[in-house]
């Protein structure tokens, strides 16, 4: 797809006893999650975009391409160029794995083409090279997904649909498979929607979040503006955190530590295997961040940065949460920090005033798509 386009998507409808009034527009690149609790209509909003549920007031357009329209256009599915990844495989048991891969690949483009996504191209990103014989009795949960994953993605989809695809897999498979979504979302020129209600899945992959609540889009945007504002939930939840892409400026080998330039500063992090110019996700919880008004003396806190208060917001009577803008000019990636209202009343702390942030732990994501 070209530059610049975008993903539009509007849905408006009751389906029995529910009510779906959502709609978002997002770049066509990168993976955008459709995030929130069960039963909030993530999953009926994709069934919608992919035509499998159709609604009259309804607005789907693709990049340059109409799939449904309010003046009666609706694209069948059979014509829709998606790719569909359930939550469960649903492999054919009677052929091996590589004609459940080959089964939905256009015969023409099999060989690939300009443009094309290759059968070896596959394999090689889903790990299945040694799997292509078996059956698929033969395989673990994880190797049936990755098969599912890279059949949807041999229909030379020019969309990539996944519906929780992780959720009916253990945690220890999901983490043997994440590594390779990420292959696929930084490998490929292919955007995807992808749902999930688990928010660890979402902080490894999404680029954008569409956040839903009872079918209602309460926001939209790139991950670090969703998990940063104070006005939508994820902020002020307990486990609340903020992700963030960095890029490696140096390594440590003698203490095994890393440090990513974002925007506004640089964290440091324990990382092995990490190269110079790499990109990686970090992850800051708001519990792990303390502010001080003045720069503090030695420390074993590795990460002391400069930032602004941009505003705060109550959580309960006895905790707050302010979120941060790294720089001394406040026009750096946003934090959060959860305090106590005592110690913010101490400190004096006021929106709008420069402070130093004290990051006591960084999280690094397992990689920006590598294996193991």
């Amino acid at each position: 797809m070209s530059e610049g386009a975008t993903i539009k998507a509007a849905f408006k409808g009751v389906l029995g006893a529910f009510s779906l009034d959502a709609g978002f527009t997002a770049p066509a690149k990168g993976v955008t999650a459709l995030f929130g609790p069960s039963g909030c209509g993530k999953t009926t909003v994709l069934r919608c975009i992919a035509g499998l549920t159709r609604l009259a007031d309804g607005l789907c357009i693709v990049g340059a391409e109409v799939w449904q329209d309010r003046k009666g256009a609706f694209l069948p599915t059979h014509k829709r160029p998606l790719g569909y990844v359930f939550q469960e495989a649903s492999l054919f048991p009677h052929l091996s794995v590589r004609k459940n891969l080959l089964f939905g690949a256009p015969r023409r483009d099999r060989d690939g083409g300009e443009g094309k996504i290759t059968f070896d191209e596959v394999a090689d990103l889903l790990g299945v090279e040694r799997l292509l014989d078996r059956s698929p009795a033969k395989l673990s949960g994880g190797e049936r997904q990755r098969v599912a994953i890279g059949r949807a993605l041999l229909s030379q989809p020019k969309l990539l649909l996944m519906d929780e695809p992780l959720s009916a897999l253990d945690r220890a498979t999901k983490e043997e498979i994440l590594p390779f979504l990420e292959r696929l979302r930084d490998r490929l020129s292919l955007p995807m929607v992808y749902v999930s209600h688990d928010i660890a899945e979402v902080e490894r992959l999404a680029d954008q979040v569409v956040l839903m609540e009872k079918g209602r889009v309460i926001g939209a945007g790139p991950l670090e503006d969703i998990e940063s504002d104070p006005h939508l939930p994820l902020a002020v939840a307990r486990d609340a955190a903020v992700s963030l892409d960095g890029v490696v400026q140096a390594r440590d080998e003698a203490y095994g530590l890393v440090t990513l330039k974002v925007r506004g500063g640089s964290l440091t992090a324990p990382a092995a295997g990490a190269q110079v110019g790499e990109r990686r996700r970090i992850r800051v919880i708001a519990g792990d961040v303390s502010l001080t008004r003045d720069a503090p003396g030695p420390s074993s806190i590795l990460n002391v940065l400069a930032a602004r208060i941009v505003s705060m917001k109550p959580i309960d009577s006895n905790e707050v949460v302010a979120v941060l803008a790294l720089g001394a000019d406040g026009s750096g990636a946003r934090l959060l920090s959860r305090v106590t209202r005592k110690s913010w009343e101490a400190l004096r702390l006021a929106e709008g005033m420069n402070v130093y942030a004290q990051v006591k732990a960084v999280a690094l994501a397992p990689g920006r798509g590598e294996l193991g």
